[in-house]
């Protein structure tokens, strides 16, 4: 099922890191979009919104942040907005996106992507901000899951539950960050096919892959190595639920060289028509057998 917003799918892509600017100039490799940190360039001249703009030249570009803060209590910063609107413009954004989480609070930006409260009180609250952003930005904006470390005593939702509420209410885009899910599922206990059984398909633009860290008790999301196989199985289940949907391929700590980067977010390809058959047959649903773990 295409997403309501008939977004395309873009394919298999890759964040845009400072240490690659040089290689994507001088070889214009054969990527097929590239994501940018929407932070990294809105408040920058010089060498790294030319490189930008170069890029969007020759590529699709999505853009995507970690201050928009939807769940704070603080007011939107509409000065942030409108130079994310002003960036999506000069890019040709595709779509815009942005973390189900809060970043602060009283005017301080602690920098990291802070879990909300999952109860009625801070949905209604989040649903009201993400319908002020869109009318700000005019145009829907997509929210990614984020990899969480604790739950609050007073939750009354599931993760998939609240986020796909929101989704429906607010009339906004989902990002399902596959890694997201594999290491939250890990760390709260929840079943990972459960939370993707749970969304709305025609709410999912794009999908996140990483690499990250496990300390046996938990697992922390650190972007710094190549993608398990377990979270690449869980990326071909959910091919079975959403179909073909972008895929980005996130590697931001120990970065290695662009081939190596690029050629795993290749690996993507491999997974979607390995469950392809599955799903032409339709036995690739929310709960078939079909869509296997490798």
């Amino acid at each position: 099922m295409p997403n309501r917003w008939n977004l395309p799918d873009l394919g298999y892509g890759i964040g845009l890191r400072t240490k690659h600017f040089p290689h994507i100039l001088a070889e214009q490799p054969p990527v097929d979009w590239f994501e940018a940190l929407s932070e990294n360039f809105m408040d920058t001249g010089g060498r790294p919104l030319y490189v930008l703009d170069q890029v969007a030249e020759r590529y699709p570009v999505v853009l995507h942040g970690v201050s928009m803060s939807v769940g704070s209590t603080d007011p939107l910063d509409l000065d942030y907005l409108q130079k994310l609107k002003k960036l999506a413009a000069r890019t040709n954004a595709r779509w815009v996106s942005d973390h189900l989480c809060w970043t602060g609070v009283s005017g301080i930006n602690v920098h990291d992507l802070l879990p909300l409260p999952l109860t009625d009180e801070s949905l209604a609250h989040v649903v009201a901000r993400v319908k002020q952003i869109q009318e700000v930005l005019e145009r829907p904006i997509v929210l990614e899951n984020a990899s969480s470390y604790l739950e609050y005593a007073q939750d009354t939702w599931t993760e998939w539950e609240y986020l796909s509420t929101l989704a429906e209410e607010a009339d906004c885009g989902l990002l399902i960050d596959v890694n997201n899910v594999y290491v939250s599922a890990f760390n709260h206990g929840f079943d990972a096919k459960q939370y993707l059984d749970g969304i709305p398909a025609d709410r999912v633009v794009q999908h996140h892959l990483a690499g990250h860290t496990n300390k046996g008790t938990h697992i922390i999301d650190t972007h710094n190595d190549h993608v398990i196989d377990e979270v690449w199985a869980l990326y071909q289940y959910a091919y079975g639920r959403f179909g073909e949907v972008s895929t980005l391929l996130e590697w931001d700590a120990d970065i290695p060289p662009f081939d190596v980067v690029h050629a795993e977010a290749l690996k993507a390809a491999e997974y979607r028509q390995a469950a392809a058959p599955a799903r032409l047959t339709g036995r690739g649903t929310a709960n078939s057998e079909a869509v296997h773990a490798v």
